[in-house]
């Protein structure tokens, strides 16, 4: 542990930003501070955060689960899928559709135009027919002009990679090669690696208030009601989220998805992380580790590489000190994740800020970004 960074996390929690935090602070593939504080879950019982404690990662899905596949999947297949492939090529459904231009690139990089979200339970009558509501979207902009951070982006370039399911290929490609035994998708229901308990997994949000609030501002909950249910607050769960993935949609796709659905500890994510350093991978080819840090989205509103965002972009939640071809990811729930391959370090900060906490849930940029802060200040000290 770091007392400084400890201390840090620990006036949050009494702040009440989030009720737990298990933190990760690594250099030259190493882990040098390593700590876990506050309670993973808060209620229906009290149960204190641990180093193994699993969390859900929440959008972190993106880069370490559909972001990585779609990397092995370039190295596996370089004679016939790449950076430039057609979405219309490489699944049926997108195929005839507006989505079908769409390059591998502009989704991993979020310039496809596609929106940043659609509550696709209210739109699909079910799971499979999730990619034809995805394939019928129309793009609010022009491609390659700007930066949209969506989910679609992600759902659709796993269909493309994988097709209907990730957790399989994730499970035979990453989990298994990577010696995980903490990492899965539906931590309570279909484990990879063995049966967890729900003692072991930090709490979530209490409902789906969040989301529902969201689709009446959007508009989504008044009449007629959107095709795909007849009771439209059945797509609402009404108790404790807990061991079970938080994001509606993944929810929705049975708690597997592109976009998010993923659990892990802090230390198997450091694991997972050293796959996009070119020093450390087993799983890519060490140039493919390029794509991470290289900007895709030059001149645009945010710096974007494959399946990442850049600390060059303003406001970005790396803070001051990283070097500015560090790539990282945030997750809804309160998860972020930062690797800086010029100074060989890794960032990892869990925490699950939508746990015992009313409407609307805090706002923990500013507090990621001190903590890269703290840490890299106490890692010069060294």
């Amino acid at each position: 542990m770091n007392e400084k960074i400890s201390a840090f996390l620990s006036e949050r929690i009494a702040a009440n930003d989030f009720p737990s935090a298990v933190y990760l602070v690594a250099e030259k593939g190493e882990i040098v501070y390593h700590h876990a504080l506050g309670n993973a879950v808060a209620t229906p019982e009290v149960i204190p955060a641990r180093l193994d404690t699993i969390y859900d990662l929440a959008s972190l899905t993106k880069p370490l689960v559909t972001g990585l596949l779609t990397a092995i999947s370039i190295d596996d297949r370089e004679d016939e899928f790449s950076l430039q492939s057609r979405a219309g090529d490489y699944f049926p459904i997108f195929k005839e559709s507006a989505i079908a231009d769409l390059k591998v690139w502009h989704l991993a990089s979020h310039v496809s135009g596609l929106p940043a979200w659609l509550p696709l339970y209210l739109m699909a009558k079910s799971r499979v027919s999730v990619p034809e509501v995805v394939s019928r979207t129309e793009r609010a902009f022009a491609t390659d002009s700007k930066v949209e951070y969506s989910d679609l982006n992600f759902i659709a370039l796993s269909h493309i990679v994988e097709g209907l399911r990730v957790d399989q290929e994730y499970g035979y490609d990453v989990i298994d090669e990577l010696a995980l035994t903490r990492t899965t998708f539906n931590p309570l229901t279909e484990p990879w690696v063995g049966e967890f308990k729900r003692q072991e997994i930090s709490g979530s949000e209490f409902g789906n208030g969040y989301e529902k609030q969201t689709c009446i501002d959007k508009g989504y909950l008044q009449p007629p009601a959107t095709a795909g249910s007849t009771d439209i607050n059945s797509a609402f769960r009404d108790y404790q989220i807990w061991g079970e993935v938080h994001d509606g949609n993944a929810y929705f796709m049975g708690g597997v998805a592109g976009h998010a659905g993923l659990f892990s500890t802090a230390e198997e994510v450091f694991k997972i992380a050293l796959q996009f350093l070119p020093q450390y991978t087993s799983l890519l080819k060490p140039e493919t580790c390029e794509l991470f840090r290289t900007n895709f989205t030059k001149g645009m509103n945010e710096d974007r590489s494959f399946a990442f965002q850049l600390a060059s972009t303003e406001g970005s939640t790396a803070g001051t000190s990283m070097s500015p071809e560090s790539f990282g990811h945030n997750g809804f729930t309160g998860t972020s994740l930062w690797i800086d391959p010029v100074n060989d370090r890794i960032f990892i900060l869990l925490t699950n800020r939508t746990h015992n906490h009313p409407l609307p849930f805090t706002n923990i940029n500013s507090v990621r970004r001190r903590f890269h802060d703290i840490a890299i200040e106490e890692l010069e000290k060294r």
